[in-house]
């Protein structure tokens, strides 16, 4: 009887033990509003307008397990599987992939910093988003992936990344991608093709400094393919800084022969722009220059956020084909926080020359945001 119950207790002890070296944690975001939106072309006067539900708005709905095992000497294993989905219809975003937004497998160490394998998204996204706008790639046409493409929280499949610890605010990141797409392609030669050629290759780097009320980050993506008749170039700078007051943020980038991400209406239906979808080479000709200026500050039990940003077609045979050769928008928002874990908010966007034609946008949003 006694080595019954010695037996219990060490069983009790030991499963105290794996639980403390291991973790697994369930969490995820819900969000919706209800808001309009109406685009009109200037020229030929036709307008396409909606009214009713908008998924995803500040933050795009998803649940998700995040883990990690303790395997001594600093040294832990790491996973993520993040699945997005579309709450007003139930049904899974990110071409109806299980775990679409991520699954990453990996190591860290506080050390030596983090490598990460699986699907997952560029460093400019990770890094720049919240210090090049107070909307960060969220609320819709506010988000700052309508005119910085590079960091419309852009997901490539087949990535190895690598990002250091935190130096003193310092940060570096760097990734590459085997093929963008989908599964990669053997380089195995058939008839006088190479199954590689199909590939889309992508480099991403990126460095940033946060330390108290000062953020700067730069960032570099590349696009190759034997398929591209040039590379595909990003190149993005941003920083902010915290006055307590207000918020100040400043971000310039270029994108050169294509873009990342696509041009469109953000209606949620993606949740998220794979790197390839309506992106890539567009021609050597294309050359955009990106600007955005945004203030936040707190009021209250929320915050109030403002933005302009603008993306300019240079000169060129890309541009003389453009029915406009600038796109602006202009955002203005506000978040209150309920409690610790749910807030509401609202946004609205006014924007000409949308996708470089002759186009204007008008968007207003109210909604309610959960986090578990």
């Amino acid at each position: 009887m006694k080595k019954t119950l010695l037996a219990a207790a060490l069983a009790v002890g030991f499963a105290g033990v794996a639980q403390a070296e291991t973790s697994v944690t369930l969490y995820g975001i819900v969000d919706t509003g209800i808001g309009y939106t109406q685009f009109k072309d200037k020229d030929s006067d036709v307008k396409s307008s909606k009214t009713g539900l908008y998924d995803g708005v500040q933050s795009g709905n998803r649940w998700g397990l995040k883990g990690s095992e303790d395997l001594g000497n600093g040294l832990k294993a790491i996973f993520q599987l993040e699945s997005g989905f579309n709450i007003n219809g139930g049904n899974s975003l990110q071409g109806n992939r299980l775990f679409g937004r991520q699954a990453t497998l990996g190591l860290s160490s506080d050390s030596w910093g983090t490598v990460n394998f699986g699907r997952q998204t560029n460093i400019a996204s990770q890094f720049l988003g919240g210090i090049t706008s107070p909307f960060g790639d969220a609320f819709k046409e506010a988000h700052i992936g309508s005119s910085f493409r590079s960091m419309a929280t852009v997901r490539a499949d087949n990535v190895v990344s690598y990002v250091t610890p935190n130096f003193s605010g310092f940060q570096f990141g760097v990734g590459y991608s085997f093929n963008t797409g989908g599964d990669q392609a053997f380089d195995v030669k058939n008839a006088g093709s190479n199954p590689d050629d199909g590939n889309v290759k992508l480099i991403t780097t990126g460095l940033r400094y946060a330390n108290g009320p000062l953020a700067i980050g730069a960032s570099y993506d590349q696009l190759d393919s034997e398929n591209y008749a040039s590379k595909v170039k990003a190149y993005n700078v941003a920083a902010s800084y915290d006055f307590e007051v207000v918020k100040l943020h400043l971000g310039w980038g270029q994108e050169r022969k294509g873009t990342l991400a696509g041009f469109g209406f953000d209606d949620g239906a993606t949740g998220g722009i794979d790197v390839g979808e309506s992106a890539g080479f567009i021609a050597d000709s294309f050359k955009t220059n990106n600007y955005s200026v945004g203030l936040s500050a707190p009021v209250g039990a929320g915050k109030v956020m403002a933005g302009w940003q603008s993306s300019r077609l240079a000169s060129g045979a890309y541009r003389d084909a453009q029915a406009k050769s600038s796109q602006n928008l202009y955002s203005l928002g506000y978040t209150y926080d309920l409690s610790k874990r749910t807030n509401l908010y609202a946004v609205g966007t006014y924007g000409t020359g949308y996708a470089y034609q002759n186009v204007r946008v008008t968007q207003g949003i109210v909604g309610l945001r959960h986090q578990f």
